[in-house]
């Protein structure tokens, strides 16, 4: 039985590799996998993930859990402030915050398809979606393209994200850190889980590693630089076919290969000899296989490696001939069957899903400024009526065969451009004496060693042109690792510029093909652009935001005969933060938890935030009046302090007062005004003070001994002093203050009623109900009668008034009204401390007091007996 099992396994796999090659017993393979297990984010956190995926894997399985789900209907609604997100984005990290118009499209699209999958194609494009309870969702190589792709996770956006870091600024003094205002925020728990998986056999691809993709191998060689256009270059398939053409359309040519072969009609094809370059060196690809046939609906994938900058491609037939398979058949219309050729960057092509298509039979495919990378070449026969949405059955039991060519002009050295006419530019990159990993500028090889990071174009542009204006391009590499720095251009003159500013990653722009643009009027509208505005039209500034790793292209669209009257510089930089995180904030630098990718941020001080600090959220004079409010309002500690110094507490009143001296040095040194001691310091003090004041308030309520009150008070020290080190800011600390003191309150009186034994509870239990009744009812009446002479009934109120009208403040504390309800906050919280201390009634304690002891007098004179 298991031999006869081995046998039909491998006549299963004889089978398989003669239809689809070796590849269809291979199936896809495990090649990576790592998960993030509870990760916390807090109000306006964030975090990024990188993940690599291999020129070979297959697909890409995510799993990510979190506490919250946010579903279609709610996304749209959800303020952003509090909307916890996940973004993935191709080559760099996403910044969703940059473009609101951008974030709001994304999330268009969530509402739409509901997960990353939806679009049809996710190359390079944003996907923002909000937090699930469970999603689950896997990217093919169909989908997604092999190489860097970046997962970011944001607990709210806007400006203020920024504005809650910590922030260190220095003096002459010292250098003083201030974490800005405590954020009242819901914090979220998430995980995610990532399998990748790849095709470990060579020549096959796809989601099921079942895609048989033949490599096509290539050779350079020099050509004659008159004035040929690349088509000529075909001289024997597209001239053998044009001229077979010339004679009519319906002119038939005879192929006898074999018997089977049959008489064919070739097509007229679109010499479009202006889409073609005039090149100078020509790299050469064909195919192994003389004819490669499809039937009907058929698709043979190619690859081919394109390694250097140029201007284009084109793939033409050099054969095409239709096998039939029974001679008796008419071959029906020919015009009507077309060999389709699709062409993608980095990806499998698909009917459904490429960046380039053309009926091959018809005209030659071409693609304009490739990017540098692989570029897959799909070909499929299919009906001209299929195509137009008519299905219909396969023509004539045959097979479409063909062979082909891709050709690509190379320009020489210091040359590029359609024609190879423009000058060209290498670029150096310089280290800048920084702590900013990666930070450096480019010049040219002819200028390095300069100190300068600006460069004189004065003999840098392209002179020759048969048109108005002319093209000088520069290229340089961002190195691998800084996809989280910023790429910084500019452009000054001593005049207006008339100049075009073109940046396109991995390959050669042009008019029509690029990635962001600015001049002196107008910009690209993009979410990684950011570009500043000059009225004087002096300078170009503009930083493209999380550059991608590799080569990026320049190109400037000048006038012919450029002004050399005046004087054109040009910068290229790398930096951290842009625009140095505009004078309002300090750039910090991180590492993903790879360790293999930079990226930085700015902390932005108390009145700015965005994402290079640029939006002012409190002006000058609201931020004195601020300071003044936040620092003014602990003045309020006054009140239950004089008290408790009127009442010889002097335990509480040294709590009092400096629990408000604390705090409002702290506020000082938070707003920036004054710090007189380290940040770290005065926020410890501030929160421990504030612990053991309301702590010591419920103590004070019960009237024990002192040693009583000494150990509780020690106890609690230790505790919010533990709190106020390891979390001062956390939300939950005020229930944890509020339990403690509550537990010291009742312990208290534990120990107060059990040595005065001020209220008496009956210590036997009767069994006569209404006897039983008496007794709970005098019990009770008894506590009310205590109760009643321990306190001022209405200033109790008045504080558990206070003390709800402080909760509310506290709740509704956001970043934008942090200030003006934490200031109520202070002078409610030490008000209701106030009304506690003074419903306390003063007899009530010497009541209390035990007894003082009497000497006995005793008799001096001798007893008698």
């Amino acid at each position: 039985m298991a031999a006869l099992n081995l046998r039909l396994l491998v006549l299963l796999c004889s089978w398989a590799m003669a239809t689809v090659g070796f590849s269809a017993c291979q199936a896809p393979s495990v090649v990576s996998s790592f998960s993030r297990p509870k990760v916390w984010l807090g109000p306006y956190d964030w975090t990024y993930l990188r993940v690599e995926l291999p020129p070979w894997f297959s697909s890409m399985a995510i799993n990510f859990v979190s506490n919250v789900n946010i579903d279609k209907e709610q996304a749209k609604q959800h303020p952003k402030s509090n909307l916890p997100l996940v973004c993935f984005r191709g080559g760099s990290p996403p910044i969703p915050d940059v473009s609101g118009i951008h974030l709001d499209d994304s999330l268009s699209k969530f509402v739409l398809y509901g997960s990353f999958g939806g679009a049809s194609n996710l190359s390079f494009i944003d996907q923002c979606i909000p937090f699930q309870k469970n999603l689950s969702v896997t990217l093919t190589n169909e989908l997604i393209s092999p190489g860097i792709w970046y997962f970011g996770f944001f607990n709210g956006l806007g400006p203020a994200r920024t504005q809650s870091k910590m922030v260190c600024s220095i003096n002459y003094k010292m250098t003083i850190c201030a974490m800005l205002q405590i954020n009242r925020g819901k914090a979220y728990i998430f995980s995610i889980s990532i399998v990748i998986e790849g095709c470990s056999t060579m020549g096959v691809w796809g989601p099921y590693c079942n895609q048989s993709v033949n490599m096509i191998p290539c050779f350079q060689s020099s050509i004659d630089k008159h004035s040929r256009k690349l088509l000529d270059l075909n001289m024997y398939s597209w001239g053998s076919l044009n001229h077979m053409a010339q004679a009519g359309e319906d002119k038939e040519a005879n192929y006898h290969l074999s018997s089977k072969w049959t008489t064919m009609k070739y097509k007229q094809v679109d010499n479009n000899a202006s889409m073609f370059v005039t090149a100078e060196n020509l790299m050469t690809c064909n195919n192994t296989i003389e004819l490669s046939c499809l039937r009907n609906g058929e698709l043979n994938i190619y690859a081919v490696d394109i390694v250097s900058i140029t201007s284009q491609f084109v793939v033409s037939l050099t054969d095409l001939r239709f096998n039939q398979t029974s001679s008796t058949e008419n071959l029906g219309n020919f015009s009507e069957i077309l060999l389709m050729s699709y062409a993608r960057y980095n990806a499998m092509p698909l009917k459904s899903l490429h960046d380039y298509s053309t009926d091959i039979s018809r005209a030659p495919l071409i693609v304009n400024s490739p990017k540098v990378g692989r570029w897959y070449i799909a070909f499929q026969a299919v009906n001209q009526t299929e195509a137009s949405g008519t299905m219909q059955e396969t023509f004539l039991n045959g097979s479409l065969c063909f062979s082909f060519m891709l050709q690509v002009p190379e320009c020489s050295s210091g040359k590029a451009g359609f024609n190879c006419t423009w000058e060209a530019h290498t670029l150096q990159r310089a280290s800048k004496n920084s702590a900013v990993p990666f930070a450096s500028y480019y010049l040219p090889v002819s200028e390095l060693g300069s100190t300068d990071a600006g460069f004189s174009l004065d003999n840098l542009l392209s002179n020759s042109s048969v048109e108005q204006t002319a093209w000088t391009y520069f290229f340089f590499d961002i190195p691998t690792g800084a996809a989280g720095a910023n790429m910084h251009v500019r452009l000054s003159s001593d005049t207006k510029l008339n100049y075009g500013v073109y940046t396109k990653f991995s390959g050669l722009l042009s008019m029509d093909n690029w990635d962001y643009f600015a001049n002196s009027t107008s910009r690209s509208n993009d979410s990684m652009f950011l570009a500043s505005d000059d009225s004087s039209g002096k300078n170009i500034d503009f930083y493209v935001l999380s550059a991608r790793e590799g080569t990026w292209c320049i190109g400037l669209e000048h006038p012919l005969n450029a002004n050399n009257k005046y004087q054109t510089t040009m910068s290229i930089w790398l930096e951290g933060c842009p625009n140095h995180c505009s004078h309002h904030g300090a750039c910090h630098n991180s590492i993903d938890e790879s360790g293999l990718t930079f990226y930085s941020y700015c902390a932005c001080d108390r009145d700015h935030g965005g994402f290079d600090c640029s939006n002012e959220l409190v002006t000058h004079k609201g931020h004195i009046w601020q300071s003044i409010f936040l620092v003014a309002s602990n003045a309020a500690a006054i009140l239950p302090a004089f008290w408790a110094l009127r009442q010889k507490a002097f335990a509480e009143w040294v709590l009092f007062t400096s629990s408000g001296i604390s705090s409002g040095l702290y506020h000082a040194c938070d707003r920036g005004t004054w710090c007189v001691l380290s940040f770290h310091v005065l926020q410890f003090l501030d929160f421990w003070l504030s612990f053991m004041a309301v702590v010591s308030t419920f103590i004070y309520m019960a009237t024990i001994d002192e040693a009583s009150k000494r150990a509780i008070h020690t106890s609690i020290s230790i505790l919010t002093a533990l709190l106020a080190v390891t979390g001062a800011t956390r939300s939950a600390n005020i229930a944890i203050v509020v339990a403690i003191g509550t537990a010291g309150l009742l312990l208290g009186w534990f120990l107060e009623f059990s040595v005065h034994r001020a209220i008496h509870c009956p210590l036997r239990f009767d069994l006569n109900m209404p006897e039983r009744w008496q007794n709970l009812r005098s019990w009770l009446q008894n506590l009310i009668r205590t109760l009643q002479k321990r306190f001022h009934w209405l200033y109790l109120l008045l504080g558990f008034f206070t003390l709800a009208l402080a909760a509310a403040c506290w709740t509704l504390e956001a970043n934008e009204s942090y200030w003006i309800w934490h200031s109520f906050w202070h002078i409610t919280t030490y008000t209701s401390s106030f009304f506690f201390l003074y419903s306390m009634r003063t007899n009530e304690s010497n009541e209390q007091q035990e007894p003082a002891y009497e000497l006995t007098r005793q008799d001096s004179l001798p007893r008698t007996e």
